[in-house]
This record gives C-alpha cells, sequence and structure tokens, in this order.
C-alpha cells in the first residue's frame, strides 16, 4: 500500500490537492490512469468482468499513475452489481494513488448533499468532477466534506463544449473564463480545481493566466485530438506541476498497458522539463496584445504627433469601443487589476476612457464618475459629473500614460470636490514619465502594459517587422514625451 499524505500534525489524511501534489512528486508523473470500463473494450456486459479488468489495469499502471479517474457511467449502467464493483476499484486504486470519480453532477440542496455523501461517504472516493451550472449551491455540500477534492467543469474536450462555453457575456468575456474566475471564490484554493480539454490549448492558457495556482485536470489527450506538448506548454504551472493529464483508451487498447503507461509518463516529463517556446505574451494577454494592432489602435508606419514630430508608431486607443469584443477583454484586463484596489468608484477621464470605464461600470457594478474637461458656467458648474460623497476614494482610469499631465489634472479636479485618489489604471504605459510624475503626487500608476512589453511581445511573435520595433524603441529613447 502506498502511504498517503497526512495533515500537519493531525494524523488524518491530507486535503486531496496536498495528496495529489505529493504524488506527481513521489512518481514523478503526471500521468492520469482513467478506468471506463466499457462493455467493447471489456469483452463482456457483466459487473464482475468490469471489475476485474479495472483491477488489472490498475495493478499494470499503478507505478506510474499520479491519480486514477474510473467514470462512474460504465459501473451505474450494469446495475446494483456495478455499483458494488466501482466500490471495489476505488478501494482498489486508493492503494496506490488519489481517486477522482468522473461523476460530473450537478444539483442543490439535498440532493447535492445525498450525491456528496454518496461519492464521499460510500463509494469514498477523493475526489470528484462538478458541473458549475446551478453555481455554488452545487458546490458547498462537496466542500462540507473536509479533506475531499473537487474539479468543476470549465472548458470540456467535447466537439460542442463552445456552443455555450465560448458565449460572451456581457464586457466579453466567455463563460468558460467567467467558470474560471468564479470557482476561485466557491472555496478555499486547496479544495478546488478545474476541468479544462487538452484540446484546447487557448483556453487552457487563459484558465491558467486566471487561475494560477488551481490544479487542471486536463481530458482529451489521444482520440480526441489533444496533444501532450501545447497542453502541457498553456496548462501548466511554473514549478512543472499543477496539471494532470487522464488517458484512458490508449492504455486500455495497448498490447502492454504498463508499458504504454510508462511510455505515456516519459513523454509528459520529457515536455514539462522542456522550456516552453519564447512567444512573447501568452493566453488571454497574448492575443489582447495582438488585437490592438489588428485593429489599427496601434500603428506602424510614420505619423506627425501634435507637437510636430515624426513618429513610427501612433497609439489610438479610443478605437477600442469600436470593437465591441475587444472592448470586453480590455474589460477583463482591467478587472484582473482593479480587483487588487480599494475604491469606491471609477473615475474615468474623458475621452480616451469614457467607453472603458461605462464597460468596467456595466461589467462589474462599480458607480463611476468623471471629471470634466472644463467647467460649465450654467447649471450645477460641478467639476466632477455624478453621485459621490466627500471622502470616498475613487480610482482613475484612463487608456494611455504618457508624462502624466492629463492625470494629474484630473486628479487635481477630482481631490478639490473631495475625492481621495491614490491609483490610476490604465491600458497602455508608454514608459514616457508618468509613472514618476504620478508617485510624486501619492499616486500608483498600474498598467495593463508598457509599451516595452507589447514591443518585445511582437518581436518575438513576429508581428511586427524587427525594423519598426527598433524605430520604435529608438523613438521612445530619444524622444521619452
Amino acid at each position: 500500500m502506498t502511504e498517503r499524505a497526512e495533515g500537519s500534525g493531525s494524523g488524518q489524511p491530507a486535503p486531496f490537492f496536498v495528496q495529489l501534489e505529493a504524488r506527481a512528486k513521489t512518481v514523478d508523473s503526471l500521468l492520469c490512469v482513467g478506468l471506463d470500463p466499457h462493455p467493447e473494450l471489456v469483452g463482456s456486459a457483466a459487473p464482475e468482468a468490469a471489475r476485474a479488468w479495472c483491477l488489472r489495469l490498475i495493478e499494470a499502471t499503478a507505478a506510474v499513475a499520479c491519480a486514477f479517474k474510473p467514470n462512474a457511467a460504465f459501473f451505474e449502467a450494469l446495475g446494483p452489481a456495478g455499483w458494488e464493483a466501482l466500490r471495489d476499484v476505488i478501494q482498489a486504486a486508493r492503494l496506490h494513488a488519489p481517486v477522482i470519480l468522473d461523476a460530473k453532477r450537478g444539483d442543490i440542496a439535498s440532493t447535492a448533499r445525498a450525491y456528496a455523501r454518496s461519492i464521499f461517504a460510500e463509494l469514498q472516493a477523493d475526489a470528484v468532477t462538478l458541473s458549475p451550472y446551478l453555481g455554488r449551491d452545487a458546490v458547498e455540500p462537496f466542500l462540507a466534506h473536509a479533506g475531499r477534492g473537487i474539479f468543476v467543469l470549465c472548458k470540456t474536450s467535447n466537439p460542442g463544449a463552445g456552443e455555450i462555453q465560448d458565449v460572451r457575456l456581457v464586457g466579453g468575456e466567455t463563460v468558460y473564463q467567467r467558470v474560471a474566475r468564479q470557482a476561485q471564490a466557491w472555496g478555499p484554493a486547496g479544495d478546488l480545481g478545474l476541468v479544462v480539454g487538452a484540446t484546447d490549448p487557448v483556453a487552457l492558457r487563459s484558465v491558467r493566466d486566471i487561475a494560477a495556482s488551481m490544479w487542471i485536470l486536463a481530458p482529451g489527450v489521444g482520440p480526441q485530438g489533444g496533444e501532450i506538448e501545447p497542453a502541457l506548454n498553456a496548462g501548466l504551472r511554473p514549478d512543472g506541476l499543477g496539471m494532470v493529464l487522464p488517458v484512458a483508451r490508449a492504455l486500455s487498447l495497448a498490447a502492454d498497458p504498463s508499458a504504454e503507461a510508462r511510455r505515456l509518463c516519459d513523454e509528459i516529463n520529457r515536455h514539462r522539463r522542456q522550456p516552453a517556446p519564447i512567444e512573447g505574451l501568452t493566453g488571454e494577454r497574448g492575443m489582447l496584445a495582438d488585437a490592438l494592432v489588428e485593429t489599427g489602435c496601434i500603428q506602424f508606419g510614420e505619423f506627425t504627433l501634435k507637437s510636430g514630430l515624426r513618429s513610427p508608431f501612433y497609439i489610438d486607443l479610443r478605437r477600442v469601443a469600436s470593437f465591441p469584443k475587444l472592448l470586453g477583454t480590455v474589460v477583463n484586463a482591467y478587472r484582473a487589476i482593479l480587483a487588487g484596489l480599494a475604491f469606491d468608484r471609477l473615475a474615468a477621464i474623458p475621452y480616451g476612457a469614457m467607453a472603458i470605464g461605462g464597460a468596467l461600470a456595466l461589467d462589474a457594478g462599480w458607480p463611476m464618475v468623471y471629471p470634466r474637461l472644463e467647467v460649465k458656467e450654467h447649471g450645477t458648474r460641478r467639476m466632477v459629473e455624478g453621485a459621490f460623497a466627500p471622502g470616498e476614494v475613487v480610482v482613475v482610469v484612463d487608456d494611455l500614460a504618457t508624462t502624466g499631465g492629463s492625470k494629474l489634472d484630473a486628479i487635481e479636479r477630482l481631490r478639490d470636490a473631495g475625492l481621495r485618489v491614490t491609483d490610476v489604471v490604465v491600458l497602455v504605459d508608454r514608459q514616457s514619465g508618468a509613472a514618476e510624475a504620478l508617485t510624486g503626487a501619492g499616486v500608483r500608476l498600474h498598467s495593463v502594459y508598457t509599451l516595452g512589453e507589447l514591443l518585445d511581445h511582437w518581436e518575438r511573435s513576429g508581428r511586427i517587422e524587427p525594423g519598426l520595433i527598433e524605430a520604435a524603441r529608438r523613438f521612445l529613447r530619444t524622444s521619452p514625451g
């Protein structure tokens, strides 16, 4: 029997994801062995045959299995005896590695509590897959079983997954991205993981960017079209962990399952120990960076600036509002920064940030005000439009930071109206002195990108010609304002 990790000083089994990580390190493997006793593979529809078939596969692969994943459906289809066979299979697998029951449950209240008792108390599985469609209510009854793990379905590997999971919500975030973000609020990070198919490396990278530390169960390698190397490059944590790849059919059909499991384990390890190719920014950040060029928000060529200088690039982030999907992605990027700040209201600077500020207010429910560029000589003669109370904290939102002058003017108006300002968030910091100027006024500058990061990304990805990149860098060095 393999020794199971224990909680610190408790004598009780450690939480599931602690056990999973310990097992991955002990056997140096991210391979999850799927146990799917389909009658066509087993050669019989008898529960006894399914049990024996699974036990043989467990013994053949135990030396390199990071986890085992029986599929509940194949056992349930065999009636009461199939249920008993599943219990036996789980118990046998747990002697070697943690067991994830692939059940995809999703219900609420007493029904969910019954499912949780069935899976954790009766079957003694270590973890389970759950549907997020009913929200937090479907998850909490399973979290009540201390030490057990949950993998929430996020971006599944089936061909029709995108019909719902890729739908864009208000603000541009996809359903699967919202699930990844929301799942982190449903319980302690050590109790929850996500299911993201290896068939979609772009989604894997996006989810990893959102949920940096969570474990990902990534099905789909093999017949479904998922490939090991792209999946690992997209989904691994920097420590080379945080991801398990289930394989079922390839092992079931192998003449020597033990040898095939070792081969798969070695292939996974070979790829996860190679440095990922340098591609510049990755995931949603990389896609957004490229979209800024594709939509003409950042252009390269020859442009005459307001100052009269000739520039090899031009930044016009007001164009973002003309591309709703791009605006939604920009909103997500701002939200990631704003989530770490304390404030009562947004303050969008006219005119460049009005669309971004409005979209943020609509998407996240943050109330917005804005400082006027000029004070009206009639009406209320307010310097700041919108509802607010003196003493409240506002975070200033703008599109671009250059020297910081327009930000300082806006901050002065906001402060004169009795508001407190400690932070400014922009999409692009042109790195032309804004951060230093704002620091002098007691304000911190946060940016989704610096222009240097964007230039590095476009150079590495080959999207922009090297000569144009170098011209942009040279202009920044010689004409910082």
